[in-house]
């Protein structure tokens, strides 16, 4: 690993929403045989995933401390990510799941995360 740490910016509070690829896949066939003309859904399996806890499964998987930078250190170290790595963007399926009864049912990201197929060398 090019930095030998696992990063995450200050607390490590800010969330992402995740979904896996099948569930995904999942809700874009629903989306096309239910839904309505002009509709908006959101694939959003988890509403919001803490980058620590991201941070903790990566740098358990590859022996590598885990550690909080400061913002300022952000572009240093995450190069053009750094926007991202910062990013609190919670968000909610509720409205897609409710007219085509759509229920993930894959992996969430931590796990998903944490499978070794992730990790081989």
């Amino acid at each position: 690993m090019k930095k030998g740490v696992s990063a995450y910016l200050g607390e490590g509070l800010n969330r992402w929403p995740a979904i896996h690829r099948l569930d995904a896949a999942h809700l874009f066939r629903l989306a096309f045989e239910k839904g309505a003309a002009r509709a908006h859904y959101y694939g959003v399996a988890e509403e919001g995933v803490p980058f620590l806890e991201m941070a903790e499964v990566i740098g358990h998987r590859l022996k590598v401390p885990v550690v909080s930078i400061a913002p300022e250190e952000a572009a240093n170290h995450f190069a053009w990510f750094a926007h991202f790595a910062a990013m609190d963007v919670p968000a909610s399926s509720q409205k897609t799941r409710e007219p085509l009864g759509w229920k993930p049912k894959q992996y969430g990201l931590i796990a998903d995360l944490n499978r070794d197929s992730y990790f081989k060398t």
